[in-house]
């Protein structure tokens, strides 16, 4: 039989933890501390676990308590989109839309968007992580994250395909001068490559022959690295040969500061998804930024 109490105290718990204290949640909810800090006892009461260590000057969760908050935030979540399914006052997009997104992609492409965005939806606040790590979308608390990728395997998520471009192999004339030209992707094994940490097989480049025969190099692993701009800035520097996808390259290749090699080879195409949990009701403040994502890309 499921308890009349299940959801009480949670509201609370959620609110203390993103306060950091009693006495901020009390304020923020219109309590009392003392009420605060006896519903929280309640609560770890009812469920007998410890989910908080609190000392006179601070307060942390403990190990089950990090575990409970995660599902707190979501049940509460779920809960407003409930909510907002059959109430018209909340068919607006509104509250916090928490994305992660590549740096260079968002540098390039992205800014109209979100000043569009906001302009169009003044009751969102955006909480924008630029970063190539890649992330636990439900385990870090975000609506939505944007990857790019050659091939995409997460099946337990939703992607959406939003964009889509070339990966070009490029070198800077100051490293040709040191270390001469390669002219077919084989000769990649004996040069100076720096690549990409997040994938698989950073080492390990894919390239089409002329005939169209599928090949793979295995390359000079001179540097790995988990972000595109360092990538970028060390080809620059005359460092090594890099493979990116083109927006990162666009300025460099305009200036002629950088160039492609290998342009008889059919190049990979980088897939930018718009990605967020299956598990999740689309809320409006995601369904919003997708859709205008997705018309932004198709003009």
């Amino acid at each position: 039989m499921i308890s009349n109490q299940l959801f009480d105290g949670i509201e609370i718990f959620v609110q203390v933890v993103k306060c950091g204290s009693f006495n901020a949640a009390a304020s923020v909810l219109s309590h009392s501390s003392s009420h605060i800090s006896k519903e929280i006892s309640k609560l770890e009461s009812r469920i007998g676990v410890r989910l908080m260590n609190r000392t006179t000057r601070s307060l942390s969760l403990t190990p089950e308590g990090e575990a409970y908050f995660q599902q707190c935030v979501q049940l509460i979540s779920d809960a407003e989109q409930a909510v907002s399914l059959i109430t018209a006052d909340d068919v607006q997009p509104k509250g916090t839309l928490k994305i992660s997104c590549p740096i260079g992609f968002s540098q390039q492409y992205l800014q109209s968007v979100i000043a569009q965005y906001l302009d169009m939806y003044p009751n969102v606040t955006l909480e924008w992580d630029l970063s190539d790590k890649r992330i636990d979308l439900i385990a870090d608390g975000y609506d939505l994250a944007i990857r790019a990728s050659e091939q995409l395997v997460e099946s337990s998520l939703i992607c959406k395909r939003v964009f889509h471009c070339k990966a070009h192999v490029v070198v800077s004339k100051g490293y040709i001068e040191k270390y001469g030209r390669p002219h077919h992707p084989r000769e990649l094994a004996a040069h100076h490559c720096i690549c990409y940490s997040n994938l698989k097989m950073p080492g390990r480049w894919d390239f089409v022959e002329r005939d169209g025969t599928p090949f793979q190099v295995d390359v000079r692993q001179k540097v790995r690295c988990n972000n595109g701009q360092m990538q970028l800035a060390l080809v620059q520097a005359h460092q090594g040969i890099t493979r990116l996808p083109a927006f990162y390259l666009n300025d460099a290749l305009q200036s002629g500061e950088l160039e492609v090699l290998f342009c008889d080879y059919k190049e990979p195409e980088v897939n930018v998804y718009a990605i967020y949990p299956s598990r999740k009701h689309l809320s409006p403040k995601v369904r919003c930024f997708i859709d205008l994502l997705s018309s932004s890309f198709a003009q």
